[in-house]
């Protein structure tokens, strides 16, 4: 993976290639009880997620550690181009405004997926965002495996 952040940590370009193809890194993407199992970099867990996939729908979810501290994300999908882009933006941790913009591009049946956030203010959250995001993809790399067979 790929990640570069300018030096006030306000902006993260991250790209990750998936040995899967689109349709299944985008599905991925699509329904809560998938996202519940890959989008909270471990050992956080996703206690709650609510998610309406189109322009104008919500995107909420909340993480939680092990020791029941729980981060809320409050976010709203502006843009849904199936299997291509998702862009939502939203309110997470702390009240950092961030705008997220995830594209999907398949070649020889691999993904590349990439993805730019861009936040209001530094933060903890922001500054542990290419960490956090490492982890998650992980996860998505592993998932994605599990839809494939």
């Amino acid at each position: 993976m790929q990640a570069t952040s300018d030096s006030s940590a306000r902006e993260l370009r991250l790209s990750r290639v998936f040995d899967a193809p689109r349709r299944l890194v985008f599905e991925a993407w699509s329904k809560p009880e998938h996202l519940s199992r890959w989008f909270a970099p471990r050992p956080l867990t996703i206690s709650r997620c609510e998610l309406d996939l189109r322009a104008g729908g919500a995107f909420r979810l909340v993480m939680r550690t092990p020791d029941g501290i729980e981060f809320p994300m409050d976010t709203t999908f502006r843009e849904v181009v199936p299997q291509e882009r998702i862009v939502f933006a939203g309110v997470i941790h702390g009240g950092v405004e961030v705008v997220t913009t995830v594209t999907f591009v398949e070649h020889d049946g691999k993904t590349t997926m990439n993805v730019h956030q861009t936040f209001s203010t530094e933060s903890d959250a922001t500054r542990g965002a290419p960490q956090g995001w490492a982890a998650t993809l992980d996860q998505l790399g592993e998932f994605v495996a599990t839809l494939a067979n």
